[in-house]
């Protein structure tokens, strides 16, 4: 990447992409707000600064985190903004975990976790097997570290030096039933990579000055696929549902629009 980082147009576009998820989930009356506000800058970077959409390969592999998409989506002009009236509504295609069923750009179906990392590892080695240098992001979540699949995937992709591959850990400590390490330790997570023989960073996941930094130094790494932890919170933009696991289910109602009009979401 050679365009000097904006930091404030990115934070504007963070800042909007909550607005136009907020707005849609309550429209629907439909959950998962919390996990979507936690890749909202991941998403923002990769798809204002690094990912060519007509070349490269995005994976939002914890696809119920898909209205932070369908928002950046919208946002980087890919689909129409009365799509967005449409999320989970019926008939329509924007159903609510990334499906592949006719929108652009969306390849892979992924509401059951550990889908996504798997299916990447194909589509790396198949650029390397036709030499073409194009490149895999996906976006997993702490809680898919849970899943047999996606740690064949890891051992998989070591193997094959896919160094076109680049995977981004949204670590906000969370997953549906209580607290990640509670459910099941991933800890010591960086050694865990290490010892896969991938290359690892890790990376403030709301700064966008450390998530350009893990990431510019992953697209020069070489012989390895790359994994950047990035340290999210769950909720993050919206203070009365931050870091809080109920909202992986619920709806803002009166109260949280209240504080998310005072913060300036509505």
């Amino acid at each position: 990447m050679t365009t000097k980082l904006n930091i404030k147009l990115l934070t504007r576009e963070a800042k909007e992409i909550r607005k136009l998820i907020l707005s849609m989930i309550v429209a629907a009356h439909a959950s998962h707000i919390a996990s979507s506000y936690s890749i909202v800058e991941l998403l923002v970077y990769l798809y204002f600064y690094v990912l060519n959409i007509n070349k490269d390969r995005f994976i939002l592999s914890k696809g119920w985190g898909v209205s932070a998409l369908y928002a950046t989506m919208y946002r980087k002009g890919i689909i129409a903004r009365t799509l967005l009236d449409e999320f989970c509504k019926n008939g329509s295609k924007m159903i609510g975990a990334a499906t592949r069923n006719g929108l652009p750009y969306i390849e892979t179906t992924t509401g059951s976790m550990g889908h996504g990392l798997p299916i990447g590892v194909g589509m790396a080695k198949a650029m390397k097997i036709q030499h073409i240098k194009n490149r895999v992001f996906i976006i997993i979540s702490d809680g898919e570290l849970d899943e047999g699949s996606t740690w064949e995937g890891i051992l998989l992709a070591a193997h094959h030096k896919l160094d076109n591959l680049i995977i981004m850990v949204d670590y906000n400590k969370w997953q549906s039933f209580g607290r990640t390490n509670k459910v099941l330790n991933l800890e010591p997570l960086k050694k865990k990579f290490l010892a896969f023989n991938w290359y690892v960073q890790e990376a403030e996941g709301h700064n966008f000055v450390s998530i350009n930094n893990a990431l510019q130094n992953c697209l020069k790494n070489k012989d390895k696929p790359s994994v950047v932890i990035a340290h999210t919170v769950k909720g993050k933009g919206l203070s009365v549902i931050e870091d809080k696991n109920e909202w992986h289910y619920q709806t803002p109602r009166e109260y949280e629009l209240k504080i998310a009009k005072k913060e300036g979401l509505l």
